[in-house]
């Protein structure tokens, strides 16, 4: 099957020619993150008008190529977390305090905000490329700061009184290494789970995990931040060094470390996101507790060599992370770009247009030159489009649902036609 056809595919959206049995068309595998099965390969659905018209003149084409879910349900998903995270407030907050005192916990809230900042510049880096509804990103950080919190205070006691302790240091190793890692990671990742079982359609593959994942890490790690922060101030005899010395090792060495914790169970989600079944998310949520918890547990556990295993163990697992991330990122462009060329051979985008669609390069071009005429929302609003049209076909050819992903590809299909109306008009 041509991927550049100068005429839109007439056939009907199911072509008996290319029956689901035969061979799947070249590239049709871009990445092992978007891998098809040939028995589950189909033609993207014929465009039946006519040729369409890039939406962008051919020289900006040409730099271009040179540069190369219902609201109901999100509404509801965001009122019930709305509603659970500001009842978690009269939990949360009274045991701040407590801990804390008034002054400790303003300068603790103040201090909590730089590292926090840093994990949400990493979250946007990380989404920037199919951004999630800000809805839900609000979901997902209310949970970390507020209900994963209350989850924690809550289990917690019930989970020491099932053990024996012969002292005060013994409960405390105890705490850190086993109820810590356990409970605090049930906890956050619950959120994770509630997503992807009632936001399904912005719950795409592993990066959208990790984009959830950081965000409840960072929530989570921000209220947490005001309690030790908070309590190096109240709890301390000499509180200007003790809180230094706990702010450079929470939030200079450690800002990262609730987000690589939970990243590892919101990637191994979002790999089962991709298969569409819910008995195999609950798994995956069960599944991906247990490398969050032992990357937890192997922080906590460090002791008397903590500066060895810091430089020896938790900067290249940092750095792992990172690259895990970057390769994350080029395996979802690449996914992106071969799902729109499919869409290219059946009509519905011009070859060059793909190149704008689904490049770094390529949009910004769209957007600079959309901008120039007053249309760069429309613009965002196309690309935006086509990137969860692309998410969609991944989803028809993962085999599952099929008939539900083909009703929504038709409605998102007739949304790309108005909205590149939009943008030319």
């Amino acid at each position: 099957m041509s991927m550049y056809p100068r005429q839109p595919y007439q056939g009907p959206p199911e072509d008996p020619h290319f029956g689901r049995s035969g061979p799947l068309p070249r590239e049709a595998n871009p990445s092992w993150m978007g891998h098809v099965e040939p028995e589950n390969y189909r033609p993207a659905p014929g465009h039946q008008g006519r040729p369409v018209n890039a939406v962008v003149p051919p020289e900006f084409q040409g730099a271009a190529v040179r540069a190369a879910r219902t609201r109901g349900g999100l509404l509801g998903l965001t009122v019930a977390g709305s509603t659970l995270a500001f009842l978690s407030l009269f939990l949360v907050v009274p045991f701040l305090l407590s801990n804390t005192g008034t002054a400790g916990f303003l300068i603790g809230f103040l201090a909590s905000l730089l590292p926090l900042s840093a994990v949400l510049l990493a979250v946007y880096v990380i989404d920037k490329w199919e951004p999630e509804p800000k809805r839900l990103l609000f979901f997902a950080f209310t949970w970390g700061a507020a209900v994963s919190i209350a989850v924690t205070l809550l289990i917690q006691p019930f989970f020491v009184l099932t053990f024996q302790f012969s002292d005060v240091p013994d409960l405390q190793t105890y705490m850190a290494t086993v109820q810590a890692p356990i409970v605090e990671e049930f906890a956050k990742s619950l959120g994770l789970l509630l997503l992807l079982l009632f936001a399904r359609r912005h719950f795409d593959g592993p990066v959208d995990g990790v984009v959830f994942a950081f965000t409840i890490a960072g929530g989570f790690a921000f209220t947490e931040n005001i309690l030790y922060f908070g309590r190096a101030i109240a709890e301390s005899a000499s509180p200007a060094s003790d809180f230094a010395q706990v702010f450079f090792l929470r939030g200079v060495m450690s800002p990262f470390a609730h987000a690589i914790f939970t990243g590892t169970t919101g990637l191994i989600m979002g790999f089962a996101a991709r298969r569409w079944h819910t008995g195999a998310s609950v798994a995956a949520f069960v599944v991906g507790l247990l490398p969050a918890m032992f990357l937890h547990n192997r922080w906590n556990s460090m002791g008397q060599g903590f500066l060895v295993d810091y430089i020896l163990v938790q900067v290249p697992i940092f750095f792992l992370a990172v690259g895990g991330i970057i390769l994350l990122r080029v395996a979802e462009k690449r996914l992106t770009r071969q799902r729109l060329l499919e869409y290219s051979a059946a009509g519905w985008f011009t070859p060059a247009e793909v190149e704008l669609l689904a490049t770094l390069g390529g949009r910004r071009t769209a957007l600079s030159w959309a901008g120039g005429y007053g249309r760069k929302r429309q613009m965002k609003e196309f690309l935006k489009a086509a990137t969860h049209l692309a998410n969609t076909r991944q989803r028809i050819l993962s085999g599952r649902d099929v008939q539900l992903h083909q009703a929504e590809e038709r409605q998102q299909l007739q949304r790309i036609l108005a909205l590149r109306a939009a943008v030319a008009a």
